[in-house]
């Protein structure tokens, strides 16, 4: 593969063939990971060191967290925006390999079709986010997390764990949340956006 088709994908990914795409990439690009890169790392950075449980020793810290934690809020949601690009830059890689413009993708209908697919495919791959992230860290974070302890010390059957900084927690679920459900529309519009556009090139005159 030619550097300049790595060019032309990247560019594709940079500029959308829609209105739509290109302020849908400006929103994740710009303040979507700003919010997870700098604010989520202030907000969950140190929590594992902030977390603490009854009887307060290391090794039952570290199994409640475990526990309370199946993967990291900041590495799920790192997750969840490397796979949300990929059908973009799968489709942008295909226009490049087959030399399609930019201003000719909306244009072609195979490659009007395939755009689609990947915008659906965004579409379900947030959804799919949104119910993962749901079943993983729910809505709200409580202050007291009740870990059962008994596989690691059966004098201790439940140990009461304190959750650092609760409250900032719940915030900020309830904004990855709110990006979520903002991208997804955003993908919806798009899709719409398309349809119109196809209907132009289809009511256009032949000359």
């Amino acid at each position: 593969m030619s550097l300049n088709y790595i060019k032309n994908c990247y560019e594709g990914c940079l500029r959308p063939p829609t209105v739509i795409g290109q302020f849908h990439t400006l929103f994740f690009g710009l303040v979507r990971t700003f919010f997870l890169g700098v604010l989520g790392f202030a907000v969950y950075g140190n929590e594992a060191l902030h977390f603490s449980c009854d009887p307060d020793k290391r090794e039952i810290n570290l199994y409640c967290y475990n526990q309370f934690r199946p993967i990291t809020p900041q590495v799920f949601w790192a997750l969840q925006l490397v796979s949300v690009l990929v059908p973009g830059a799968v489709f942008h890689l295909y226009a490049a390999c087959k030399n399609i413009d930019q201003e000719e993708i909306l244009q072609q209908p195979v490659s009007t079709v395939f755009y689609i697919i990947s915008v659906l495919l965004r579409i379900i791959l947030e959804v799919l986010a949104f119910w993962l992230q749901s079943h993983l860290f729910g809505f709200l974070v409580d202050p007291i997390y009740m870990c059962d302890a008994s596989a690691l010390a059966k004098i201790f059957n439940i140990s009461k764990c304190m959750v650092p900084e609760h409250f900032e927690k719940t915030i900020f679920l309830s904004a990855m949340y709110t990006f979520t459900i903002i991208t997804i529309l955003l993908c919806i519009a798009e899709i719409f956006e398309i349809l119109f556009q196809r209907l132009g090139y289809l009511n256009q005159p032949v000359t």
